[in-house]
């Protein structure tokens, strides 16, 4: 085949450092401007941004050339550097290491991007511990509960 041609949706979720809430909303506003500038630097296309005060999802396209583990590096190392010189007084502030990257397909992107854009009514409801244990159970790295 002479072309490529990729198709990689990811719905990533991580973090705050020890969950600590210092995402205000002001803050979750510019932090995703910033991030969709990084992912647009290095091909990445950021298809919706949202979060809570202690951790946000993205959903992600992919370019042919490039990791989930490269793109959570470049977004997570560069907007926690973006973070502590726009607001000095969260010097505490880090992401937590690691992180969760879900495929979605094509079908069902416009359900992914009404969830993430719902984050503080669906974070009203369901805590992020209990929506981590539905992605994984979802994703086949937990069983069910009997």
């Amino acid at each position: 085949m002479p072309h490529t041609y990729v198709s990689c949706h990811c719905h990533c979720v991580f973090g705050t450092k020890e969950r600590a809430a210092v995402l205000k909303p002001e803050m979750r506003d510019r932090l995703f401007r910033f991030i969709a500038g990084v992912a647009r630097k290095y091909g990445v296309g950021l298809i919706a941004a949202g979060g809570v005060e202690d951790h946000i999802h993205l959903l992600i396209s992919l370019p042919s050339t490039m990791s989930i583990a490269s793109a959570m590096k470049l977004i997570k190392g560069s907007s926690a550097r973006w973070f502590h010189k726009t607001y000095p007084e969260a010097a505490d502030f880090a992401w937590q290491e690691g992180y969760g990257a879900f495929s979605v397909s094509r079908s069902h992107r416009p359900k992914t991007i009404r969830h993430i854009a719902d984050q503080e009514n669906h974070h009203s409801r369901v805590t992020f511990e209990e929506e981590l244990a539905a992605f994984l159970q979802k994703h086949g790295f937990v069983a069910p509960p009997s």
